[in-house]
């Protein structure tokens, strides 16, 4: 079974700026390739942080109100927040340290260091550390986007046929919005949990429903074994 992993999804074609990329510049990026973030790099390429629309939008909050009916939001603020408010190019406005991902990781490990992070994008670096894509949740979705009738072929060829010997047609196997279901009958009732854990590996199956019975139980005990 082939796995996409986060070089197979990522953004290849990325918007960058460098750090002495003006806000007016960095907004302007944002809104002509409808993006929401974009990595800051240094002179060999490699990320260095992100900026994105909610830190050019907090900088903004920052400022006084001109109409003068607002009160000033930051009374006394941090040094850090000031410096973030008083910034004018991305080496001020970005977050840093950048979370960052490398192309071979799998979508689990992706998801999971996102959900972790509470970050919605990753750069992605090669081995040099230099970037060359971007990551993000909605890029990790496309997986759940597969035609059931793919993920249908798959499991039957791929994971009940060439990987565990199955002959066709042993089990059948419906697709319905990611879900699947198993019907028919394995030789030993210890391959249930096997082909149900690997039809979950498969990409874009959201649940599986194994209706499954055996030849031989061969996970019960023999009689000598119990006494």
């Amino acid at each position: 079974m082939h796995h996409r992993n986060v070089g197979d999804l990522m953004t290849k074609a990325v918007v960058s700026v460098r750090r002495d990329t003006s806000f007016k510049d960095i907004a302007q990026k944002l809104t002509e390739h409808e993006i929401t973030a974009v990595p800051v790099v240094d002179d060999d390429g490699r990320p260095v942080g992100v900026v994105s629309e909610a830190d050019l939008l907090r900088k903004e909050a920052g400022q006084l109100d001109p109409s003068g009916l607002l009160p000033p939001p930051h009374p006394r603020p941090r040094p850090q927040d000031r410096a973030r408010i008083e910034a004018t190019t991305a080496e001020g406005l970005m977050s840093s340290p950048v979370v960052l991902a490398r192309p071979e990781w799998s979508v689990v490990e992706a998801a999971r260091v996102m959900e972790r992070r509470n970050v919605k994008r990753l750069p992605v670096v090669d081995e040099a550390g230099r970037l060359v894509g971007v990551v993000s949740r909605a890029d990790l979705l496309q997986l759940f986007l597969r035609r059931d009738h793919a993920i249908a072929e798959e499991i039957t060829g791929d994971v009940l046929v060439r990987t565990l010997g199955m002959p066709l047609g042993a089990v059948t196997v419906t697709v319905t919005d990611g879900k699947v279901s198993l019907d028919g009958v394995v030789d030993r009732k210890s391959l249930i949990p096997v082909v149900t854990q690997l039809c979950r590996g498969v990409d874009g199956v959201v649940d599986v429903h194994a209706r499954l019975g055996y030849k031989a139980d061969d996970t019960a005990r023999p009689a000598a074994a119990r006494r």
